[in-house]
């Protein structure tokens, strides 16, 4: 080792042991202050006592002999007026014409009745609404750039017929019945 080198080592040793004698003077920790900040949180509530309820057991009815039977109720219907409203009622469907049936897929075959086709939504939505105040089952799809208007589905054809007659003598729309899909 030549004497440059030796002068190194030696002034490295003085350093760590001056800073081996200086730096626990200066880290005692005698600076560093906690922060005391002021707690937010409200004290816990006083424990509530449990209340000892003691159950109070009623003895069964005994099951030793049959219960009587009740009397029948006795409801008295006026038969004149539900007649006459039964006999005004035409039926709304009718099992011998018109049954509903299942495709190939086994899901119901189901009608719709085409009102409208619109370009403008707005006159499409203003159609729709006008028919659901009147009472329709109404709804409206976007098809190749148009919007059209829909009433139903009903499973019976033949009701959706009598519908598109009584829609062609309210609102003058010739509507036109198709198979109903859910796409």
């Amino acid at each position: 080792m030549n004497r440059e080198q030796k002068k190194r080592v030696l002034g490295l040793c003085a350093v760590v042991i001056v800073g081996a004698a200086i730096l626990p003077l200066l880290l005692d920790g005698a600076g560093y202050r906690e922060r005391h900040l002021e707690s937010r949180i409200p004290p816990a509530p006083e424990p509530v006592g449990l209340a000892i309820v003691e159950p109070q057991l009623q003895p069964l009815p005994s099951t030793a002999e049959p219960a009587l039977p009740a009397e029948p109720a006795v409801v008295s219907v006026p038969v004149e007026p539900l007649q006459e409203a039964i006999d005004k009622v035409e039926p709304s469907l009718d099992p011998t014409s018109d049954t509903p049936g299942l495709d190939q897929e086994g899901v119901p075959v189901a009608w719709t009745l085409q009102l409208a086709s619109f370009r403008d939504e707005s006159n499409a939505r203003a159609l729709r609404s006008e028919l659901l105040e009147a009472g329709y089952k109404v709804y409206i799809r976007h098809m190749a750039g148009l919007v059209k208007v829909f009433v139903g589905p009903e499973l019976q054809r033949t009701r959706l017929e009598k519908l598109q007659a009584q829609l062609k003598q309210e609102y003058a729309l010739d509507g036109i019945v198709v198979r109903f899909t859910t796409q």
